[in-house]
């Protein structure tokens, strides 16, 4: 007689109380492609020089007024792990090159939701990633035909504004031609020979006052502090930096001093002023007219500076001092001690000055080239500061691309339009169920000069129908034109706007990559949340 072994009635019953499963159609993939349809509309209309700002408030009750897509997504925190893939996509767009980050998010979204409908008409998951992938690799097959340009010379700092000046138009609308030449400016004097170029060699300082467009660039270091002593001023000056204090040496273990007389205690102090005298002498005495400490400045120090003429600047940030030594070419010591001819940096021009209301020492070099380069950064409000950095960090992130691969092509979503225009007839050419989604890929990249004509106020469809129109023509450089009015539809190249090649690269790989991770998950399995069982919101006790 067979023994009879009863079913379990479900997935469910092998996980822990508290754990939750989804799994099929409607429970998972309709699910994820709802929330990231959600998350790329909230980004979608901060998109473009027109974009609206967001107003985020984060954990710790900080305010960000922005329409910075990569500053939304890391404020916003977002917890649905489907969403979560389309932020990391995001993110790794923000590292690979600096900006672009709403395209992809919005291109991701417009994907997923063409995917949705395509499901509903039938088509396996199978059949619309596999489609979107063939599209892909049309995509990044066509898009080198596309460049329209390449800005071999990076010193020719015309050329590099243009590049520029798209990514910054973006965040700072009206204000893009000041700021690209000030990035520009900043970037160039950084640049080293061998066209090596570091983002972090490019500071930002931010003083509250006046406006954006007395906002400055200075060959070396500016920071929001006062000296310590007397001294004010120093040219043509080697510098001391030291990460330890500027202090009496304390011993490494507790020791007594026993003094039985008033003459012994005159001798003791006596014997540490002579002591602290002879470590600034010797230091003066190297040719070094400026001290910089990583701690606290003693009183008898300072006294003894003043006499020897030492200006003295106290900073309490590792950053701040590992930067300083690179923009003077010092090493910081670690013990007071006379810096050798190695050790000690040099700079041109240190002094005091007021920008606004704020003291500021400047650390300012002459050449043309200086290792770091600082751009100060004016502006009313703490917000719109804020705002202006993350537009001038997208900025030197451009040049560093640049850098990488110097290739452009036109912006204003005319590129989109070009490949969206390809791949659709690419797409009808092709056999198999495969050709929907190829279709629906091309249909996916018309949200980019959409996204642009509709936060301008414009119908999505009727510049479309515009831009299509043109790109039939062959006019492949035509795309979404907001500063004319009503909008309308201009060569991109007429009006200046370039978007970096590799910037497109990337964000079609990533965007589709993100889109087809999320269609391919068929179940989602969330384990019992750790921790024990949740107190009771129950505010009375006594009903307990």
């Amino acid at each position: 007689m067979a023994m009879h072994v009863p079913k379990a009635p479900g997935f469910a019953q092998m996980l822990k109380d508290g754990a939750k499963h989804y799994s099929g159609l409607d429970e998972a993939v309709y699910r994820n492609i709802d929330a990231c349809k959600e998350l790329a509309a909230t980004t979608r209309s901060a998109f473009g020089p027109l974009g609206q700002s967001k107003m985020v408030i984060n954990q710790i009750e900080k305010l960000f007024v922005t329409n910075d897509a990569a500053t939304i997504l890391r404020e916003l925190e977002v917890q649905h792990p489907a969403a979560k893939m389309l932020v990391m996509a995001c993110q790794q767009q923000e590292q690979e090159v600096g900006d672009g980050t709403n395209s992809v998010m919005v291109f991701a979204g417009a994907l997923l939701e063409n995917a949705e409908m395509l499901i509903r008409m039938g088509l396996s998951v199978t059949e619309v990633t596999e489609g979107y992938e063939q599209a892909l690799k049309k995509a990044l097959d066509i898009l080198p035909g596309l460049v329209c340009g390449e800005q071999k010379n990076l010193r020719d700092k015309e050329s590099v504004v243009k590049a520029i000046r798209t990514s910054v138009m973006s965040k700072q609308y009206g204000n893009e031609d000041f700021l690209a030449e000030l990035i520009t400016d900043a970037c160039m004097s950084v640049l080293t020979k061998k066209l090596a170029f570091n983002v972090d060699n490019v500071r930002v300082s931010k003083i509250l006052g006046s406006g954006v467009h007395q906002s400055s660039v200075i060959q070396g270091m500016v920071f929001k502090r006062y000296v310590e002593g007397e001294i004010t001023k120093a040219e043509k000056c080697k510098i001391a930096v030291y990460s330890c204090p500027l202090d009496v040496l304390q011993t490494e273990t507790k020791g007594t001093v026993l003094i039985k007389s008033a003459e012994e205690l005159m001798k003791f102090s006596k014997g540490e002023e002579n002591q602290v005298e002879e470590q600034i002498k010797a230091i003066a005495d190297t040719g070094c007219t400026v001290v910089v400490s990583g701690g606290k400045v003693g009183e008898l120090a300072q006294h003894f500076c003043n006499k020897y003429k030492l200006l003295v600047l106290r900073l309490m940030s590792k950053w701040d001092l590992r930067r300083l030594c690179r923009s003077v070419g010092a090493t910081p010591l670690p013990r007071i001690t006379p810096p050798t001819a190695e050790e000690a940096g040099y700079c041109d021009n240190v002094y005091v000055d007021e920008i606004g209301d704020t003291s500021v020492i400047i650390f300012k070099q002459d050449a043309e080239e200086s290792a770091i380069s600082t751009i100060v950064i004016r502006g009313s409000t703490d917000n719109v500061m804020d705002d202006i950095e993350r537009a001038i960090d997208d900025g030197v992130n451009t040049f560093k691309a640049l850098t990488k691969d110097s290739r452009m092509v036109p912006g204003a979503g005319a590129t989109e339009i070009e490949l969206a225009k390809q791949i659709s007839s690419y797409g009808e050419s092709c056999p198999g169920l495969e050709q929907y989604s190829i279709v629906k890929f091309a249909e996916a990249l018309e949200v980019v000069p959409k996204a642009l004509s509709e936060n301008a106020g414009a119908k999505g469809t009727e510049i479309l129908s515009k831009l299509y129109a043109a790109h039939q023509e062959g006019k492949k450089n035509v795309g979404v034109d907001v500063e004319s009015v009503p909008v309308g539809v201009r060569d991109a190249l007429e009006a200046n706007i370039q978007d970096l090649y590799i910037n497109k690269f990337w964000g079609l790989k990533y965007a589709t990559a993100a889109a087809c991770t999320v269609l391919k998950v068929d179940q989602i399995i969330m384990a019992k949340a750790a921790g024990g069982p949740k107190a009771k919101e129950n505010k009375d006790w006594d009903e307990d």
